[in-house]
């Protein structure tokens, strides 16, 4: 769809999904704010996340670990000196691009015969920009001092890896998880919330004997897929999956899969999943000085384990949800033989921020009283909206707009009959049902009996 993009963030501030960052204040370059349906929309793909990955395996255990660790955790990894990105600017205008980043840019090629795509100019010669975003313990800022805001989460759970194997008393395999904040001073952010210096991520390393690698491998690209296909429910003709060739994979890695989206500027990243081998481990024992190692009970084989690592861009996956979700309908209009545009965000039920909205036809007490009886009771199991405001087409337009699968009409028949208009979001059908009923009908919608 032309422009969809566009739509799509229009709306996320229409609405109150997404705000620019700062926005009073002239906003900042790609800062972005979750606002109320924004947050309850990234709370229900994290809890939908961990739920699949997490809570319904009996091999994989939580963490939280800190975002400001001790510096010497990004020197084992190679952070501080390998996690950079070749940095070019415009000499006529000023303007910083990442050098892959560039149109028509190929690994090797001369500089020099490139061109600045905002206007033309010529550009300086590379230079490395490392991407951590430093920070001062303390009052003194010098390098005794200095500190880092985590890039990723994994740092975390490796370095606590003995022990959580301690008090866990696992075996191999088992995965630790976590979702958390990760911060990277990203060059050139842009897309939306694509590529941002604030992000979350959803990641775990699972911990594997390596002659096990490739079958453990394919078994997580298998959950991958059934994650997308089953859980999130997007058109898997969206997805591309590259597997990353021999010498454009990190060093440490022996098979990496970029999972890659059709997003409206092109194919890019979604998230990806590593054979990262013992690299991380080895790295954090031989820097720390502490024995990483793990025995294995039955044979007393000693060894430091080898990681899968699947790592899930939290703002990336709800990018692709609205994305996925916004619709552009032709529907009848109440005068005969008239149409109107019907814009509708077709999120999976279990997904949508609000679950059920309940709409009196009127602001007269009688009616409103009993819709707000309704709200309330609804309010202790499902995501509930009360809107009384405009007429019933126009509340049912925004509804339609936010994704609210349901929408509960309480009409003055409802104070005789005790029933209630239920309005289903895809097909905009209608059903009258006892206002008793209300739950249990909502109950096998949502299959949650």
């Amino acid at each position: 769809m032309e422009n969809l993009l566009d739509k799509v963030t229009s709306l996320a501030k229409r609405r109150g999904f997404i705000f620019p960052g700062s926005e009073i204040y002239g906003g900042l370059a790609n800062s972005w704010d979750y606002g109320p349906l924004g947050h309850l929309l990234k709370q229900n793909i994290k809890s939908l996340w961990w739920k699949f990955f997490v809570q319904e395996r009996d091999d994989m255990v939580p963490l939280d670990s800190a975002i400001i660790m001790n510096p010497r955790v990004w020197e084992a990894s190679g952070h501080l000196q390998n996690f950079t990105d070749e940095l070019v600017e415009c000499k006529k205008c000023h303007h910083r691009f990442r050098l892959d980043q560039i149109p028509d840019f190929v690994e090797g090629q001369d500089i020099s015969k490139l061109k600045c795509p905002d206007c033309g100019g010529i550009f300086t010669d590379p230079k490395s920009f490392n991407l951590m975003f430093k920070t001062f313990i303390g009052t003194n800022e010098d390098t005794s001092t200095t500190a880092y805001l985590r890039p990723e989460t994994a740092g975390g759970m490796f370095v606590n890896f003995k022990n959580v194997l301690n008090v866990t008393r696992r075996r191999l395999p088992f995965g630790i998880a976590q979702i958390g904040k990760c911060f990277r001073n990203e060059i050139t952010p842009g897309n939306f919330i694509f590529r941002t210096r604030e992000f979350e991520i959803g990641e775990f390393e699972y911990f594997i004997n390596p002659k096990d690698w490739e079958k453990v491998f394919e078994m997580w690209l298998g959950e991958i897929k059934h994650w997308w296909k089953d859980a999130m429910q997007i058109n898997m003709d969206n997805l591309v999956w590259h597997e990353i060739p021999d010498g454009e994979r990190a060093h440490y890695s022996k098979r990496t899969v970029d999972i890659e989206y059709k997003y409206p500027f092109g194919v890019k990243e979604l998230h990806g999943i590593a054979y990262r081998t013992d690299f991380d481990l080895s790295r954090h024992e031989e820097v720390s000085g502490q024995d990483l190692k793990y025995t294995d009970p039955e044979t007393n084989e000693k060894f430091l384990p080898h990681v899968i690592e699947p790592t899930f861009g939290i703002d990336r996956m709800l990018l692709v949800a609205l994305l996925e979700a916004y619709h552009e309908e032709e529907v009848s209009t109440a005068k005969e033989g008239e149409t109107e545009t019907r814009v509708v965000m077709k999120f999976p039920k279990h997904l949508a921020p609000i679950q059920v909205a309940v709409l009196p036809l009127s602001k007269k007490e009688e009616l409103s009283s009993v819709a707000r009886d309704i709200a309330a009771d609804l309010r202790m199991v499902y995501a509930v909206d009360y809107d009384e405001t405009q007429s019933i087409g126009k509340r049912y337009r925004r509804q339609d707009e936010v994704g609210t699968p349901y929408c509960v009409t309480v009409d003055f028949d409802s104070l005789e009959d005790k029933k209630v208009t239920v309005r289903d979001r895809d097909s905009m059908k209608q059903e009258r049902i006892a206002i008793e009923g209300i739950k249990s009908y909502l109950e096998d919608k949502y299959g949650w009996r």
